[in-house]
């Protein structure tokens, strides 16, 4: 069984499965995204002229569904302009199969790789219906084709031509890369696309350190950089067809012009407009510590409970890395926090940031919003430092909702931030429920959660920590007739 919060007095009492005793947990109003020298003030204190927070936009699902017939109709027109440039006589000489094969492979190949980078470049309205764990498995899912198709591209152009000019496989390697306009930079492109498939696989993304990663997935877009111009040079449904050429251009530049925008000018603007320090480093839990920074305009920062940002502090080893860690409360100007738990090089340097220390930030990004919610009333879990994103997105949601609120850790004192989140369902008028102890004696699963959360049927599922945990809650809840529509989780990979 969970631990049964009830209101007593002052207090919140809880159950622990572990010791089977009744423990207080203080429910005293927290100020949590306040440093120490500023916990005196109200947590909801305004300066004079500031409003309300901003919120992040509403997702706008019939946007994302425009964009996604544009992109099949551009991936039909694409096709279809490739076969109508191809004459009977091309296809008849020697070779030309093989050769009309590799450009139908290869304008195709570019289009899907177009498309590939788009959806990792954050675009606000994408993003705020997708997410970003939904546009990464969209990415995962699409790349094998652009990769396999560019690479079989590469193959039959370079058999077609060695079959024209009747010379060997590798002697016509040899030309292409050599007598070609711009098959070398190309070539140096497939290369470099190549190896951030590889890199990718499964197996080896688990021993590949995320900043290798990172830096490797950066020469995709150099990759496509190099293989424009012999696209646009060589391609025959270019040559002679000015229009198309000018499209495809088009098309490009405004690929470029997102990934520039989103992926670099937005997290510009508002990493000078929030101005963002580190005001104090305050530990939570064992391992776990909080990182208060303090900025400007924080009012306006498009936040909702849940949502994470990419935090880059600018320190001399950790200025060249951005890392994504969930907001563990509403900014409370001029200050915002998130709660970090040390398992990586970067989130155990965390403890050791001096304050003063400049941040810069991109995003939030996320869909573990309120906006997700389909019914009435809600159930969180937390596992582990998904805490964080629970405690946000509890946060966000109205007095009288009646969460019910199930934090999982092996031990008590591994439960960072429960007294905010005890205070925050006390005064939403819901339930809290802790477990501790093993897995086996503290499961969540078909018979313990109907008897935890007798309303289940009636209740939205908000699940965030570590992706064994959230696999696991998610198939439960499956499995005890939740909608996939009501389901809404957010794994840590660690």
């Amino acid at each position: 069984m969970g631990r049964r919060g009830t209101p007593c007095g002052d207090s919140f009492m809880i159950l622990s499965p572990s010791s089977r005793i009744l423990e207080p947990v203080n429910a005293r109003q927290a100020s949590p995204a306040r440093p120490a020298t500023a916990s005196g003030r109200s947590t909801r204190q305004r300066r004079p002229g500031q409003g309300a927070l901003r919120r992040s936009p509403a997702p706008r699902p019939g946007l994302v569904r425009t964009a996604l017939v544009a992109a099949g109709l551009g991936l039909g027109a694409t096709t279809a302009l490739t076969i109508t440039a191809e004459t009977s006589g091309q296809l008849s000489a020697a070779g030309g199969v093989a050769t009309f094969a590799g450009n139908l492979t290869g304008m195709v190949g570019t289009y899907l790789a177009l498309l590939m980078v788009l959806l990792v470049s954050r675009i606000p309205f994408v993003e705020h219906v997708v997410g970003q764990d939904g546009l990464l498995r969209w990415h995962r899912r699409l790349a094998p084709w652009p990769i396999s198709l560019l690479v079989l591209h590469a193959i039959l152009l370079t058999a077609g031509y060695a079959r024209a000019a009747r010379t060997g496989l590798w002697h016509q390697v040899g030309t292409l890369i050599l007598s070609y306009p711009d098959i070398l930079s190309a070539t140096v492109g497939l290369g470099l696309m190549c190896l951030a498939g590889v890199i990718s696989i499964r197996a080896i993304r688990r021993r590949v350190r995320r900043e290798v990663w990172w830096t490797v997935h950066l020469y995709l877009y150099l990759a496509l950089a190099l293989s424009f111009a012999h696209v646009i040079v060589l391609g025959p449904s270019f040559v002679g067809h000015p229009l198309t050429r000018a499209v495809w251009s088009v098309a490009w530049a405004a690929t470029a012009g997102l990934v520039l925008a989103y992926r670099v000018g937005l997290p510009v603007f508002r990493t000078f407009r929030h101005q963002l320090r580190v005001a104090e480093v305050r530990p939570e839990a064992p391992g776990v510590v909080s990182v208060i920074c303090q900025g400007r305009h924080l009012d306006q920062l498009p936040a909702s409970g849940g949502q994470f940002l990419f935090w880059r502090f600018l320190t001399r080893d950790m200025w060249w890395q951005a890392h994504p860690y969930s907001l563990s409360a509403l900014p409370q100007p001029p200050y915002v926090r998130l709660t970090v738990k040390g398992v990586g090089d970067h989130s155990a340097a965390l403890a050791s940031l001096r304050p003063g220390t400049r941040v810069a930030v991109e995003g939030p990004y996320g869909t573990f919003t309120r906006y997700a919610q389909r019914r009435r009333r809600v159930l969180l879990i937390a596992a582990g430092i998904g805490v964080t994103a629970v405690r946000s997105l509890l946060e966000d949601l109205p007095r009288g909702a009646k969460p019910v609120v199930i934090l999982r850790a092996a031990r008590t004192e591994d439960l960072a931030l429960r007294e905010e989140i005890a205070d925050l369902v006390q005064r939403r008028g819901g339930r809290l429920h802790e477990l501790t102890g093993s897995r086996a004696a503290a499961a969540i699963d078909e018979r313990s959660l109907p008897r935890i959360v007798q309303d289940l049927g009636e209740r939205d599922v908000y699940v965030c920590g570590p992706e064994a945990f959230v696999a696991g809650i998610v198939d439960v809840a499956a499995r005890l007739g939740v909608p996939g529509e009501a389901i809404h989780h957010e794994a840590f990979a660690l």
